[in-house]
């Protein structure tokens, strides 16, 4: 059953290393960050599953790997504490999400969720159902952006939607919203507005049916452009 979830975007940029001098101007979603997270770990969850963003539905065992070395860092990650496990490697939604857990000091069991991004609604929360399913006490660490067209300098240049949809996904986290606006929000319009975070968060809505979770959003802007949202649900 789902204890409490922490909900935070995934731009390697969160990251000090990456983002080297411009690190401190992400220093208050950093914090926003690890008060999510922390409320995650004093519901004392028994798992803390992280759900994020990827190109296919995959499961990942602790210990997968993940890196920043894409972005010109040679750092690296993993999902959890103990061995290295071979044979895969985490995306990047979740190699940050890997990064949060390990700066939060979690040496708890873990497991990482990926979603796709243009799954389905219906499959997405049906993981998250599942996801919830698999302790008696779970916690979630759910990795996503907003729009990526929010100003002319974003990555994806202006659109004058982006603004709109992202006051009503900051509005659905803030109310705990499990069964509408995000649930119903169409991979089409995601894509259109680069939101990476569409598939985490349906997974969230279905891992939280029944739960009676509260909710707080804790941090809501757009620095390059972007969409970050960060909400505890607890």
């Amino acid at each position: 059953m789902l204890v409490a979830a922490a909900v935070c975007p995934c731009p390697p940029l969160l990251v000090p290393e990456v983002a080297a001098g411009a690190a401190p101007e992400l220093d208050a979603l950093r914090a926003a960050c690890d008060e999510a997270l922390d409320a995650v770990l004093a519901a004392r969850p028994e798992l803390i599953v992280v759900v994020g963003a990827g190109a296919a539905a995959a499961e990942h065992e602790a210990g997968t790997p993940g890196s920043f070395r894409p972005y010109g860092v040679a750092l690296d990650v993993r999902l959890g504490t103990g061995g290295v496990r071979q044979g895969g490697e985490l995306p990047p939604s979740l190699a940050v999400g890997a990064w949060l857990l390990e700066r939060a000091g979690w040496t708890g069991a873990v497991r990482g969720l990926e979603v796709p991004e243009d799954g389905e609604g219906d499959a997405n929360r049906a993981q998250g159902a599942r996801a919830a399913g698999l302790a008696e006490r779970v916690g979630l660490l759910v990795m996503g952006d907003g729009s990526a067209r929010r100003t002319l300098k974003a990555p994806g240049y202006l659109d004058d939607r982006a603004e709109g949809l992202d006051a009503r996904i900051a509005a659905a986290l803030a109310d705990g919203d499990s069964e509408g606006f995000l649930a119903g929000l169409e991979a089409a319009t995601a894509k259109e507005l680069m939101v990476r975070g569409r598939a985490p968060w349906q997974a969230l809505t279905g891992a939280a049916q029944g739960a009676g979770l509260g909710a707080r959003l804790l941090h809501d802007d757009a620095p390059y452009g972007v969409g970050y949202f960060v909400a505890s649900w607890s």
